[in-house]
C-alpha cells in the first residue's frame, strides 16, 4: 500500500481514495517486543482499526528495558555504538517485524534519527555520549531506506527534535537528502520537539517534506498547542497536510515530575481539537506502556529524562479504551468524507476550546464541556446530529435560527461530543 498526497494536498490518499492517517506510537518495538508479542499487537490493533504504525528504526534513549540483547551496531571496546558497523541481525529481525506489519495492513512511519543521534540537541543533557558522526549519517540513512523500501513506508527524518544549531539541522539535512535520492516517491516529514512550531527554512522549504507532523505532546500547562500548532502549520504558505503526530499519551503521567496523568477524556480531546484546527489529515494515539514496550517488573527511564511516571504493562496499555475512541474518529472520518477538513470561524462563543470545520457541505464542531452554542451561520438547511464520543451514541440535535445566525442548545450528554450537519 503505497500513500501518497491528495490532489489539495491537504490530506493523505492510496490509489486516489482519501486515506486517513490513524496511527498508534510504538517507538520502541524493533528493541523490546519479542515476535510472539507483535503478533498479538499487530492482530489487535489491526482489529481496532489502525493503519499506521509509528516505529524509531534505532534504540530509543528513554525505552524501558529489553529481555531482546540486540543491537542495531556492533560495539566499540568502551562499550559504545561503532556506527561503521551495521549489524545485519537487527537489521533482518526489523525486517521480519515489518513484513508482519504490511501483511496485516498497516503501513510503516519509520524514524530515520531520534533525538539523541544527534549532538546538541536537547536530549544531549540526557545522553551526553554515543552520537553518530555525521559521516556515518548517509551510509547508514542509505542503507535501511533501500532495505525497508519494499514495505512502501512514510519516513520521519527527525524524532523529536529540536533544531538547535547547524551543526544538528546538518546531520538532518544529510538524512532527508539521502532518503530523498534513494527513495523519491516515499512520503517524508519531520516528527519535531514537543510544543515545537518554527522548522529551519532549509528544511521547511525542501522539496522532499511532504507534510508537517507537530506534537502537541505531555506536558501539562500546553495543551492547547494542539489546535494553536494545527493551525500554525495550516496557514503556512507551504500548503502540506498536517497532523498531530504525537498528542499526549493515555495514561501517561504529566513531564517535568507533575503529579497526575492523562485521561482517555484528555486524550480524546487532543486529537479532535488537533483535527478540527487544521491537522485534518489524520492523527497519532499513544498508551503509555506501548511506546517504550514496557514490561512489568522491568525498569523504566534507564537514562533519566522527562520525569514520567512508570508505565503500565504492554498488554494493558494495549486495551486502554482510548485507543477504540481514534479509532472511532477514523470510523466518523471515513463515514462523514472529512479527511482534510478545513478549519471555520463560525462560533460566536469566546473559547478558543471549541473547534468547527468545514468539508464540502457538512459542518463538524467538537465541544469538550456543555455549553450552548452560537453561530454566525444559518443552519435551517442542514440535518444536524450530535455524537457522543464518551459512548459513541447519536442524537438529534437541537438548534434555532435567527437571521444568519443560529443557537444549538445544549445537548442532554455528560461528556464531549462533536456535532456533524450535513446540508440537505
Amino acid at each position: 500500500m503505497q500513500v501518497s498526497l491528495s490532489e489539495k494536498r491537504r490530506s493523505f490518499a492510496v490509489n486516489g481514495k482519501p486515506f486517513f492517517y490513524l496511527a498508534d506510537t510504538v517507538w520502541s518495538a524493533f528493541t523490546n517486543a519479542s515476535m510472539q508479542e507483535w503478533a498479538e499487537y499487530l492482530e489487535y490493533r489491526k482489529m481496532q482499526g489502525f493503519n499506521v504504525l509509528q516505529i524509531n528504526i534505532l534504540r530509543q534513549w528513554d525505552a524501558s528495558e529489553s529481555d531482546i540483547a540486540i543491537e542495531p551496531f556492533g560495539l566499540d571496546p568502551n562499550g559504545y555504538y561503532d556506527y561503521h558497523k551495521l549489524n545485519e541481525d537487527y537489521f533482518e529481525r526489523a525486517d521480519e517485524m515489518l513484513g508482519m506489519a504490511v501483511e496485516q495492513g498497516f503501513v510503516p512511519a519509520l524514524v530515520l534519527l531520534w533525538c539523541n543521534y544527534v549532538p546538541d540537541t536537547w536530549a544531549s543533557m540526557f545522553q551526553k555520549d554515543n552520537k553518530m558522526p555525521l559521516d556515518c549519517v548517509e551510509p547508514y540513512v542509505s542503507y535501511v531506506v533501500k532495505r525497508f523500501s519494499k514495505f512502501n513506508p512514510i519516513f520521519l527524518v527527525s524524532g523529536d527534535t529540536d533544531f538547535p544549531n547547524e551543526t544538528a539541522n546538518a546531520y538532518y539535512m544529510k538524512a532527508l537528502e539521502t532518503a530523498c535520492s534513494v527513495s523519491p516517491s516515499s512520503l517524508k516529514t519531520l516528527h519535531i520537539q514537543g510544543r515545537l512550531r518554527e522548522i529551519p527554512d532549509s528544511l521547511e522549504q525542501h522539496e522532499g517534506i511532504d507534510f508537517y507532523m507537530y506534537q502537541s505532546g505531555h506536558n501539562s500547562q500546553y495543551q492547547s498547542t494542539a489546535y494553536e500548532i494545527a493551525q500554525h502549520f495550516y496557514k503556512k504558505s507551504w500548503i502540506r497536510p498536517v497532523l498531530n503526530g504525537e498528542p499526549c499519551y493515555e495514561q501517561i503521567s504529566y513531564s517535568r515530575n507533575v503529579y497526575g496523568r492523562y485521561s482517555r477524556f484528555d486524550v480524546r480531546k487532543a486529537a479532535w481539537q488537533s483535527l478540527l484546527a487544521g491537522g485534518g489529515a489524520g492523527v497519532t494515539y499513544g498508551a503509555h506502556g506501548i511506546w517504550s514496550w514496557h514490561k512489568k517488573g522491568k525498569r523504566f527511564g534507564i537514562v533519566e529524562g522527562e520525569g514520567f511516571d512508570q508505565p503500565y504493562d504492554w498488554r494493558d496499555a494495549l486495551r486502554f479504551e482510548g485507543a477504540w475512541d481514534y479509532s472511532f474518529i477514523k470510523y466518523i472520518f471515513e463515514n462523514y468524507n472529512l479527511t482534510g477538513l478545513q478549519p471555520a470561524e463560525i462560533l460566536l462563543n469566546p473559547s478558543p476550546e471549541i473547534r468547527a470545520a468545514v468539508s464540502d457541505d457538512t459542518i463538524v464542531i467538537y465541544v469538550p464541556v456543555n455549553t450552548r452554542l452560537r453561530l454566525n451561520l444559518d443552519l435551517q438547511k442542514y440535518t444536524c446530529t450530535t455524537i457522543d464520543l464518551e459512548h459513541r451514541r447519536f442524537a438529534a440535535t437541537e438548534m434555532s435560527a435567527n437571521g444568519n445566525q443560529t443557537t444549538i442548545h445544549m445537548h442532554r450528554f455528560e461528556s464531549d461530543v462533536v456535532l456533524i450537519g450535513e446540508k440537505n
